[in-house]
């Protein structure tokens, strides 16, 4: 456990991705695992990630499983998951588009674990009353607008529907309407 308290507190793996609409800064998966691996060097340590789909409920989830094992003789040290859930319509994006989207969620959120990344300032843990999500009714529309998520997600640079916020939605909005030559 030596070794990753080092990892934990050497591993930088600052937030080097902008969010166009949302104003804000945001880490993936693949920026943690960049930012790490050089570190599981040092140490003889090798990561592995696993994602199993589950059904829970009615839902499906990907869960993301990162083992932390001795680069020697294979020991493993620590392992962690988080889940993402699949989102059950995304327009514009093929079910291993979507499921791929919440496994890459669900892996940063396990790596985060892992490596004690603070996230205090990411998107879906700052909603103090200054950011509202997408509502319902925003999300109707849109749908009734035809709005390609897949598109709009790869835009915003997110993983989510659930993660547009309403200025978002609202823009997206505005903008269909505009196209269509309606007002807002």
């Amino acid at each position: 456990m030596q070794r990753l308290l080092r990892i934990q507190q050497k591993l930088k793996a600052p937030k080097a991705s902008d969010n166009k609409f949302g104003g804000y800064k945001y880490r993936s998966a693949e920026q943690i695992l960049q930012a790490v691996k050089p570190l599981l060097e040092e140490e003889g340590l090798v990561l592995t990630l696993h994602d199993n789909v589950v059904l829970i409920g009615a839902r499906y989830y990907v869960m993301a499983t990162v083992a932390l094992k001795d680069a020697q003789d294979g020991t493993l040290l620590v392992s962690t998951g988080a889940y993402a859930r699949e989102d059950e319509n995304l327009k514009g994006m093929t079910q291993s588009q979507i499921t791929g989207a919440a496994s890459s969620y669900a892996r940063k959120y396990a790596l985060s674990g892992l490596f004690a990344i603070d996230n205090t300032d990411d998107l879906d843990v700052i909603n103090d009353g200054n950011i509202t999500m997408m509502t319902p009714a925003q999300e109707k529309l849109l749908n009734d607008l035809h709005t390609d998520w897949g598109k709009a997600l790869e835009y915003l640079e997110l993983e989510s529907i659930d993660q547009i916020t309403e200025a978002q939605a609202q823009a997206m909005i505005t903008a269909k309407l505009k196209k269509e030559g309606k007002n807002a």
